[in-house]
């Protein structure tokens, strides 16, 4: 398999970002977009793309603003986070879209991605021909406060670290004023480059501890050694987590937008960082949708991805057809 992509390339936005996206598959083929988690995790080496049968789908990623190869990085604090907003990457989704001649696309989320797949639907439903959830989030106060507070209940040796290292850095959350997620938010905007660094890497390992079950309950992502990587991923997703996904109302008071969409939620029964209470949710509130839980299954897992590619090829098959017809309505 080609392991270039047939093209990529920088899209600049209308408010001066640069934000990279890559095409694989085939130029004819039924189109698919990916979301990538974090917020700030990038495309990496790109490996969602064997999720999909390539020799039917156009398959197009993109790294979400300030991650990635998309510029200004936000690993250098000035770079203005006020202008990374859920609004403004729907609005990234949206230009994308047109940019590469698209109608309407299977719109793929993991984790985060997930979150932001069901708010860009509610926003354009008409363009989205069916969605593929993946660990699926919806970024609220009450998932925010589990993954960041009420989790150290089942890893309280590390939670104490995390939390501790807030404590000395911030008295008023020492005091109940604050929360967690608000004063590492602050910690990595930091003008003192060693605190912003040490906020990361405390972050860094409690993103370890929560996901570690999955692995056998020893887990150390290498992308952490990377500092832009680690450093842009902290800043970005404590910065989204803080706004509970910049979602007023939330995503489950607009399920209704997504009626009559087909679509894949699928979880791990053992994601212990957002619990499958939120993809049942999601689920009861948008009848015609499919749910698989996968028993053993955490934030990821074998049984899963094979579920992933599944879903996939079932909706390529749905959406091709004789190549007039196909056109018309993609």
């Amino acid at each position: 398999m080609n392991e270039m992509p047939r093209e990529s390339g920088l899209l600049d936005t209308t408010d001066g970002q640069r934000v990279y996206w890559e095409e694989w598959g085939v130029a004819d083929g039924v189109p698919a977009l990916y979301l990538h988690g974090g917020p700030g995790g990038g495309l990496g080496t790109s490996g969602y793309r064997h999720r999909f049968d390539l020799n039917r789908t156009r398959l197009i990623g993109f790294e979400q603003r300030g991650c990635g190869r998309s510029l200004p990085h936000a690993s250098d604090p000035s770079t203005d986070l006020s202008v990374n907003t859920t609004t403004q990457l729907i609005e990234d989704i949206e230009a994308l879209r047109a940019a590469r001649g698209v109608d309407r696309w299977i719109v793929n989320g993991v984790s985060w991605g997930s979150t932001l797949a069901l708010a860009y639907g509610q926003t354009h439903p008409g363009r989205i021909a069916g969605l593929v959830l993946f660990a699926v989030t919806t970024t609220s106060r009450r998932e925010v406060h589990w993954i960041t507070e009420g989790v150290g209940a089942v890893f309280p040796e590390a939670w104490h670290r995390f939390a501790s290292f807030a404590e000395e850095a911030d008295p008023g959350y020492r005091r109940g004023e604050t929360r967690l997620v608000d004063v590492y938010a602050r910690l990595l905007n930091s003008p003192d480059e060693v605190l912003r660094d040490t906020a990361s890497r405390e972050w860094a390992l409690w993103e370890d501890a929560h996901v570690s079950i999955a692995s056998g309950g020893v887990f150390r992502d290498p992308r952490w050694h990377d500092d832009a990587y680690r450093l842009a991923f902290a800043r970005l997703t404590t910065h989204y987590w803080a706004h509970a996904g910049f979602s007023e109302t939330g995503l489950l008071a607009r399920m209704n937008r997504l009626a009559g969409i087909p679509g894949t939620l699928i979880h791990g029964r053992n994601d212990i960082s957002g619990p499958a209470v939120t993809a049942w949710e999601v689920h009861r509130a948008w009848p015609g949708s499919t749910l698989i839980i996968d028993e053993k299954g955490g934030h990821g897992g074998p049984a899963m991805v094979d579920a992933w590619s599944r879903a996939n090829t079932q909706l390529v098959a749905d959406l091709s057809g004789p190549k007039s017809q196909q056109g018309e309505s993609l």
